[in-house]
């Protein structure tokens, strides 16, 4: 569906042995470092989630200034009018949710919830905003024609790859029942 530009492959290594002086971490921590780096790469997953709903809404809110109907844009129509508004809400409060938990990485604080805070909220954002987008162009956003049926594929992948919105959300519990983890 997505992921097309992706060079994403699975590899199997069997038999390697690695020198100590290559090692990351010391022997039996593989799965304790990987588990912490998803922190980060679901900081990066939000990003580029926030990406997408904002290409699509840009794109979305292009196509409805020019498109008329009954003499007008779509746009001055309300029924679009309020759904883009709230596809722009969306995007700029899953950018804020993402700077957050960017800005305690940055600052060396913990960031565990909010970095899968950040994931769930953008990744839904994005998919949410991509498909509304599809329904601004109507039957032309569904189609090859216009970007915003890609911008949909992609947004999808978001809400599964760093780990899938519902393990977010049991991140975000664990962490709320036990703020030392």
């Amino acid at each position: 569906m997505g992921l097309r530009s992706s060079t994403t492959t699975e590899m199997h290594f069997e038999g390697v042995v690695i020198p100590e002086d290559r090692l990351v971490g010391a022997p039996g921590q593989g799965l304790q470092i990987a588990l912490s780096a998803l922190d980060a790469g679901r900081l990066g997953i939000a990003a580029v989630a926030v990406g997408i709903a904002q290409a699509a809404l840009d794109y979305a809110i292009e196509y409805a200034r020019e498109r008329q109907t009954f003499g007008r844009p779509v746009i001055e129509h309300q029924g679009v009018g309020f759904l883009l508004a709230d596809m722009a809400a969306r995007t700029e409060a899953a950018r804020a949710t993402y700077l957050v938990a960017a800005r305690r990485k940055d600052n060396g604080r913990p960031y565990t919830r909010q970095a899968s805070v950040a994931k769930l909220i953008a990744t839904d954002t994005a998919m949410a905003v991509t498909t509304d987008a599809v329904q601004v162009l109507g039957g032309a956003g569904y189609v090859l024609d216009h970007p915003v049926e890609r911008f949909m594929r992609e947004a999808k992948i978001t809400q599964i790859f760093e780990g899938t919105n519902q393990i977010q959300r049991l991140v975000i519990s664990r962490q709320l029942a036990d703020p030392t983890r």
